[in-house]
């Protein structure tokens, strides 16, 4: 039974992330007067439609994803179609192109900050202070000479301003060396301690582990919420740059991402922890969705945007049977890459 529920959470909260992020293209193409002929959540065989004016709004089979196919993305659907030229994608001015691909990625982020929002009003915030609050006995933490109350300033000579970028960079730092943490006593002196994390067996998986615990005080009121949906917004971008400079830079392997089957799982454990961490998964995964979708790669909202910038310097617009073509084969590439990300998910659930 909890399969299946795990399973309907997680074609909600996709559902509800691609339908923001489809909808910020769908209204701003209908703003600037792109003719839009579909309107889809899911991709695959269709299960349901029906057309209202000139855009049919569709159901489809695989519950992953979605669609908004606007005139002048595919030249061979416009060559079916007898579409009057200025209301293709390609006939609008590169400020509008530009809104229309912009809105999908800007919709995930608004709708990431309601999210925080309403969970820190309803639920509470975190002060998201990078300070120790508790020292395991005999942790390797307690033998280097951290205590209770350090402030943590920087790991690695990254600078270290919240709880979460204290929690990645801890993360991130190779266990198998000693990594230099630089604290803030309670005295104001400061103190750069060198730690080895300790290797440790958890329910047969290798893990390592500091022995530290870190500040989570809860606060409460209008004021405090705006306060954490700030600073959390901020945080989650600062990670996902981060984490996308690791993955270029070798840091992160591409074994560690993961893809749906991945967040299904996640999806399982966060609803264990209450609708709140549901909640906050859903905000977590629509700034992802919204930043990967803005990096400048072909086949993404990025990679739209720049052939847009392209176009204002060269001063004539990019040819546009190319750049389908290029977006193409980069749309394949990323479904071969999602097929891998996918493998490795399952692989890793036994």
């Amino acid at each position: 039974m909890s399969i299946i529920i795990n399973l309907i959470l997680f074609v909600i909260i996709l559902g509800i992330i691609v339908l923001v992020h489809e909808f910020g293209h769908f209204i701003w193409a209908k703003i600037s007067g792109v003719y839009v002929y579909e309107f889809a959540i899911g991709m695959g065989p269709k299960i349901f439609g029906k057309k209202f004016g000139e855009t049919e709004y569709s159901l489809r089979a695989i519950p992953i994803g979605g669609f908004c196919q606007m005139a002048g993305e595919d030249l061979d659907d416009d060559k079916d179609k007898e579409i009057p030229k200025d209301r293709t994608l390609q006939a609008k001015s590169a400020w509008q192109k530009f809104l229309i691909m912009f809105f999908g990625p800007c919709n995930n982020f608004i709708l990431a900050i309601l999210l925080l929002f309403l969970i820190s009003l309803i639920w509470g915030g975190t002060t998201m202070n990078p300070v120790f609050t508790s020292i395991e006995k005999g942790s390797v933490a307690e033998k280097a000479g951290i205590s209770k109350g350090d402030k943590v300033l920087s790991i690695n000579n990254h600078k270290v301003t919240t709880s979460d970028d204290l929690t990645l960079y801890l993360a991130m730092a190779d266990p198998k060396e000693k990594n230099e943490i630089k604290v803030l006593k309670k005295n104001g002196q400061e103190v750069t301690y060198k730690v080895k994390a300790e290797k440790v067996k958890v329910k047969g998986e290798t893990t390592y582990k500091y022995g530290v615990g870190i500040e989570q005080k809860k606060t409460y009121g209008l004021i405090e919420a705006l306060k954490y949906t700030g600073k959390k917004t901020v945080s989650i971008f600062k990670q996902m740059f981060i984490t996308i400079g690791y993955l270029f830079t070798g840091g992160i392997k591409l074994s560690q991402l993961s893809g749906p089957v991945g967040i299904y799982s996640i999806v399982g454990e966060s609803s264990k922890a209450g609708f709140a961490n549901l909640l906050y998964l859903m905000a977590f995964l629509s700034i992802n969705v919204g930043f990967i979708n803005l990096l400048p790669i072909p086949a993404f909202d990025g990679g739209h945007i720049l052939f847009i910038i392209i176009e204002k310097i060269k001063g004539s617009p990019v040819n546009p049977e190319l750049e389908n073509k290029i977006h193409a084969v980069f749309l394949i590439l990323l479904m071969i890459l999602m097929v891998v990300i996918t493998f490795n998910d399952i692989l890793r659930l036994f």
